[in-house]
């Protein structure tokens, strides 16, 4: 089934930005829905903004679906710019890889308030797409473009 229009809704838990939008519709991607989706998953360290791949949005809107949910994804981490990326790689626990795939704009790192990470990382995996990282102790999900795997 192709819908003829997807919306989400994103809260950055870092900027406080929010927005509700439709970001394909009739068959398209709407261009300025995903100028405000770049702007909002922004590397909220420098503001730096990267063109987020419309194939992770699919992949949000597909486990919205799943999910049953209409309520919003809670980002913790959208775009990271390279220097970001280096930064959390040296000081934190967090999982950052060397080649991350946020750096490409390709990765998302999520929960929904008063949902299990559990069941947003089961839901995940039974799409079959892309990287699904599960964070139980920090409380999110990573969802990545790339090739399906797990960890």
């Amino acid at each position: 089934m192709n819908p003829s229009h997807k919306t989400l809704a994103l809260e950055h838990i870092h900027t406080g930005d929010k927005l509700k939008l439709t970001y394909f519709e009739q068959g398209h991607y709407i261009e300025g829905a995903l100028r405000e989706i770049n702007y909002l998953l922004r590397d909220y360290h420098n503001d730096a903004v990267h063109p987020i791949d419309p194939a992770l949005l699919d992949q949000l809107y597909d486990l919205k679906i799943m999910l049953g949910i209409n309520r919003p994804f809670y980002c913790s981490s959208g775009y990271r710019s390279p220097r970001t990326n280096a930064r959390l790689r040296k000081r934190c626990r967090c999982g950052a890889a060397k080649h991350s795939l946020h750096m490409q704009g390709r990765a998302i790192d999520l929960h929904v308030k008063g949902l299990d990470t559990r069941k947003i990382r089961n839901a995940a995996l039974a799409l079959h797409r892309g990287g699904v990282g599960y964070y139980r102790h920090l409380n999110f999900v990573h969802l990545d473009t790339g090739r399906f795997r797990s960890w």
